[in-house]
């Protein structure tokens, strides 16, 4: 049995810092996980891969919506994936489907091939397909390492049972990876409910405003920003080692 391992989806340096510090496996590097995550900027994956000695991926997605993408932003993906590469990055987290809800192979091969030797995630477009099944199959076509799903639905938990039959699908191929509402109170059950060994979470919190100065428009804005906690990271890891 493959040995279980925590990604968190970390949205800066501090955030990936903290998932390291709580023990993560691997981080997955983005920015604005409010909207599902974007491809943070060259600044950050340059400073996140100089300070962490977890593997590091990057999340490969240029805009919010859905992953039907036309060629300009096929280009943007690919200079991105070559920035990941030239810094040095153990991996990215890409997706690209057609208008009929398919895995576009096409797309998807040209950005793996910029992708060179780095690990390939394949990510939660997957749970935009029309037939799950055809689209396991597709993504093992392609050589990815590993899919990132909440099982078609709002969360892993309310997956679990898809989850489970991707697991049985896969047959070891590529590895299926819940993520999606997967927290410390969770993950056991959602790991015997699936028998997944990999699992992706952002333990984030909302932290306070550093500010003095508040004005009422502060308030508005939320306070401070949003970052991985590494406390929840290690509750994760706590919960994920109980499960054996």
């Amino acid at each position: 049995m493959s040995a279980r391992l925590l990604e968190v989806a970390a949205n800066s340096v501090a955030s990936a810092l903290a998932a390291q510090a709580g023990g993560a496996g691997r981080v997955e590097l983005c920015s604005a996980l409010e909207l599902g995550g974007l491809t943070p900027s060259h600044a950050t994956i340059a400073m996140a891969r100089e300070r962490l000695h977890i593997p590091l991926y990057v999340l490969i997605r240029p805009r919010a919506g859905d992953f039907f993408y036309d060629d300009d932003e096929c280009e943007a993906m690919r200079r991105d994936i070559e920035t990941c590469v030239a810094l040095g990055c153990d991996g990215v987290v890409l997706g690209v489907l057609d208008a009929e809800g398919d895995v576009d192979m096409e797309r998807c091969y040209g950005l793996i091939a910029a992708a060179g030797h780095l690990g390939v995630t394949f990510h939660r477009a997957f749970d935009l397909v029309r037939d799950p099944h055809r689209a396991l199959d597709d993504v093992i076509a392609l050589g990815c390492e590993r899919v990132l799903t909440s099982g078609g639905q709002a969360s892993a938990p309310d997956g679990a049972a898809q989850i489970r039959e991707l697991i049985v699908q896969a047959t070891g191929r590529v590895s299926i990876m819940p993520g999606a509402g997967v927290t410390a109170d969770n993950l056991a059950v959602l790991a015997a409910a699936t028998g997944a060994h990999e699992f992706h979470a952002s333990a984030k919190r909302q932290l306070a405003s550093g500010m003095r100065h508040r004005p009422p428009l502060l308030a508005d804005m939320q306070g401070g920003e949003v970052r991985s906690d590494a406390a929840q990271v290690r509750a994760l890891v706590q919960a994920l080692q109980s499960t054996g």
